[in-house]
């Protein structure tokens, strides 16, 4: 779990991934999956824990309309903040799992790890391909 892995590529044959799960991140969302049920992260710019990516139960964190989403790694859909998208808007996001204590909040606590985001900026032609894109989408996108 300590050993980084490598994440998925960003530029797959139809769009560019903004969020990618390293291999253990994606065993640990499995485990925690079977225990809690469909879960969903969400990413914001606050201080302390708030900076980290915390994982709920789906439907149990208030998605407002600023929120964005960035895509879905391991069956699990990825929200950041709207604020924190405008920083980071040019990285690709990759969560991984270190051991550790984070948020009490956050599912994966009493298991003594923590995920962890872990981030790269994109190529030029990544930029020119997400630019192509248009915005991601934002507010809660489980109902589409």
């Amino acid at each position: 779990m300590a050993r980084q892995e490598e994440s998925e590529n960003a530029l797959t044959a139809t769009r560019v991934v903004r969020v990618a799960v390293t291999a253990s991140a994606a065993a640990m969302l499995k485990q925690l999956v079977e225990t809690h049920g469909p879960l969903e992260f969400h990413q914001s710019g606050g201080c302390c824990d708030g900076s980290s990516p915390m994982c709920f139960p789906r439907g149990e964190f208030k998605l407002g309309q600023r929120d964005v989403y960035l895509g879905t790694i391991a069956d699990t859909p990825f929200y950041i903040g709207g604020e924190q998208y405008e920083y980071w808007k040019h990285t690709q996001l990759t969560i991984d799992v270190v051991p550790g204590r984070g948020s009490g909040f956050s599912v994966e606590s009493p298991e003594g790890v923590r995920f962890l985001t872990r981030s790269r900026l994109f190529s030029d032609e990544e930029s020119i391909a997400l630019e192509a894109e248009g915005p991601p989408p934002r507010g809660d996108q489980s109902e589409r």
